[in-house]
């Protein structure tokens, strides 16, 4: 079954240094979704290792199969527009409407 349009939360603003969590969800998909996190339209790169994250300036950890995008600490830098796009190999990805976040 293809995945329909996912639900996405992303807070609209946050304070500079607190923790902030993203939530992207969609129930129809099987076999279960994977989720894709875009910031300003650009894939975000999913954390693989700490040595290439920290050479990527990586401040976030993706979690493709649960769909969260987690912040421990956000910066400036993390503002932008956000989306999520669900997919599982059947049918067309679908993603959520484009969200932004102000730090």
């Amino acid at each position: 079954v293809a995945p329909t349009t996912p639900v996405c939360e992303v807070p609209s603003s946050a304070m500079t240094g607190t923790v902030v969590q993203m939530s992207c969800k969609e129930a129809e998909g099987s076999p279960p979704s994977e989720y894709q996190w875009y910031k300003n339209g650009v894939a975000l790169l999913e954390k693989t290792g700490t040595g290439n994250a920290r050479a990527a300036n990586i401040t976030y950890t993706m979690n493709k199969m649960s769909g969260t995008l987690l912040f421990n600490a956000v910066t400036k830098n993390d503002t932008g527009e956000y989306f999520c796009e669900a997919s599982n190999g059947i049918g067309l990805s679908q993603k959520c409407s484009v969200k932004r976040m102000q730090v």
